[in-house]
């Protein structure tokens, strides 16, 4: 099976049982603070989840692009990536656990044909906190998996939020394959890490909410968010043990062997895995529509962290030459027709591939050399001085995972601590870029977080009424605290037109005008003058949220319902985020 034929069929058979195909979110998340990325097919959803009407409707399917980075290490097994496609299904406070786990074992076995005894489930077993869900072992017994397919873990394996303090959360039920290997002892099971078992879909029932206090209470709607990972089923449909051996690997491994070939140097299997799997990744968050650049913080640390992990890798195969583009090409030329993104963003997809290269490549030799220098004398205690890798960090641009890896090669660790310390006190930049999250979740879509979206949209429209419209946004993240809004623009801000932007604002609010809300197609949203970016690819209806006489921008919400709620907007920093980038922080205070 192909990877076209396998999305395709996903789409298609939740279609046929009346789920609304949506278009695939931008890698940034608009709606949830709590990631950089879009991790799971979740989070552009947040508003929907809880209780806001999606206007495509109550049951949705689509086909997701996602970024993890927290199994980053893991890269290079057969496995794991750090970008993938994720098939998703959603049910806003529709169906539930019944019919949410019969339709994934009919897909699973009747339509991918992937024999019932090969698979295996996990169930949460409850503890002093929650009961353990016996209805969703019921289901799989009545669809004729065994009590030897069931497995029943705690709440780290089985149990799905909050994203933050308090929010939605619930038991999840994972999907495993099995790949008819030995089990590794008595006690192997899906939770076991030998590979007998690799999870294929996970089902989570959003059943209660949690609040500060830690106390469970039913929601309005009870909701399910599934999650099937696309290379995985893949290989496993096309008989292969690994991602690399698919479809969706093959032409960038080859590439990549013509280039080592033509070096005369030995690589190992896994370097080549690492080079082609970041390289992937690096391309898709390059030609996301918000065009994120490499930087030192956030999401360009993530991008910059890739790319130079590439180029080490590079050098250590002894290819000195810039091969990032020629393999992103590979990659560009395979996924165009299903990510038309990437065709559109190749000159600036290749452009800052080759910047960075030539950025890291000129320090780097000289780098290595000292990293190597600081090596050779640890003593006993085998630990890497934190004010050294902070060097090799400030001099030579290594990220303190590049340095650990290093130190790692030659039997070594590296004190994070003194590191961490060392870079507060001489940076004082966040490493939010590297921890992968920010203060919140979903519990932070309050009011206050809809009166800061509804401000947001007040500060595009007042942008690119005094600077220009080639203003547009790249960006934002919103808690119960702040905002944050990244827009295109060529230079820093003058202290005069944020005066003047800020005076916009406030005028709109003072005027409390009442915010509209209207659901139609994308191409209807378009002719009518709508803001905003997503995929017209599918079809479907989109939210355009209206303030008359100043923004109308396609968007997902929640927003307050006039402007005079947000009360009084304040900018309080107004920076350089990334190249042909601004960053501007603001609040409101509704007492002001």
């Amino acid at each position: 099976m192909t990877a076209d034929e396998l999305r395709n069929m996903y789409v298609s058979f939740f279609r046929e049982r009346g789920h609304a195909e949506i278009a695939s979110a931008s890698l940034l998340p608009e709606n949830d603070p709590t990631v950089l990325f879009t991790m799971a097919g979740m989070h552009p959803l947040v508003p929907y989840l809880l209780g806001e009407r999606h206007p495509s409707g109550k049951r949705l399917t689509d086909i997701r692009k996602c970024i993890r980075t927290c199994d980053i290490d893991e890269v290079g097994d057969y496995t794991h990536l750090t970008f993938f496609e994720m098939m998703g299904n959603w049910s806003l406070g529709d169906y539930f656990k019944e019919e949410s786990i019969s339709m994934s074992f009919e897909f699973l076995t009747e339509h991918l044909h992937i024999p019932a005894k090969r698979l295996a489930v996990t169930v949460f077993k409850g503890d002093e906190r929650t009961a353990a869900d016996t209805e969703t072992a019921r289901v799989w017994k009545r669809l004729g998996l065994t009590d030897r397919q069931i497995f029943y873990y705690g709440r780290e394996d089985n149990w799905w939020g909050p994203a933050g303090q308090s929010g939605p959360c619930g038991p999840d039920t994972e999907i495993f394959y099995d790949m008819g290997t030995p089990a590794c002892g008595a006690e192997c099971g899906p939770a076991c890490k030998c590979g007998k078992y690799v999870e294929i879909w996970n089902n989570v029932f959003l059943q209660f909410n949690q609040d500060a206090d830690g106390q469970f209470s039913a929601p309005e709607q009870k909701n399910v968010d599934t999650g099937m990972g696309m290379e995985r089923v893949l290989t496993i449909l096309n008989g292969k043990t690994s991602v690399y051996d698919t479809e969706l690997f093959i032409p960038v491994m080859a590439r990549l062997g013509e280039m080592i070939s033509s070096s005369q140097k030995c690589i190992p299997e896994r370097d080549r895995r690492i080079i082609c799997e970041h390289t992937r990744a690096a391309t898709f968050i390059l030609g996301d529509p918000k065009k994120i650049t490499p930087s030192n913080t956030e999401q360009g640390y993530i991008l910059r962290r890739l790319i130079r992990r590439i180029v080490r890798l590079f050098k250590k195969a002894g290819i000195n030459d810039n091969c990032l583009c020629a393999l992103s090409t590979v990659i560009i030329d395979q996924y165009k027709e299903a990510y038309p993104e990437l065709e559109e963003n190749r000159a600036f997809i290749t452009g800052q591939l080759q910047k960075e290269y030539e950025l890291f490549s000129r320090t780097l030799d000289e780098g290595l050399k000292k990293a190597d220098q600081y090596l050779d004398r640890i003593g006993e205690n085998g630990v890497l001085d934190g004010e050294l890798a902070f060097k090799l960090y400030d001099t030579f641009g290594f990220p303190i995972e590049f340095t650990v890896e290093l130190a790692q090669e030659r039997g070594f660790s590296v004190n994070l601590d003194g590191f961490r310390s060392k870079f507060e006190e001489h940076q004082s930049k966040s490493r939010q870029g590297s921890a992968g999250k920010f203060a919140g979740g979903l519990a932070d879509h309050t009011l206050q977080s809809a009166r800061l979206h509804t401000a947001t949209h007040l500060l595009h429209a007042a942008l690119r009424k005094v600077l220009g419209e080639e203003v547009s946004q790249r960006g934002s993240n919103i808690t119960a605290e702040r905002l944050r809004f990244d827009f295109s623009f060529g230079r820093k801000v003058t202290k005069e037109e944020l005066e003047q932007v800020t005076r916009l604002v406030n005028d709109a609010i003072e005027k409390k005008i009442d915010v509209i809300v209207e659901e139609m197609s994308p191409q209807e949203a378009y002719n009518s003058g709508a803001l905003g970016f997503f995929s017209d690819k599918y079809g479907v209806k989109v939210s355009v949220y209206t303030i008359p006489g100043y923004s109308r921008e396609i968007c997902g919400g929640p927003h307050a319902g006039n402007t005079g709620e947000p009360g009084r907007f304040k900018i309080l920093k107004e920076e350089a985020s990334s190249a042909g980038v601004r960053r501007i922080k603001g609040v409101i205070d509704i007492n002001m």
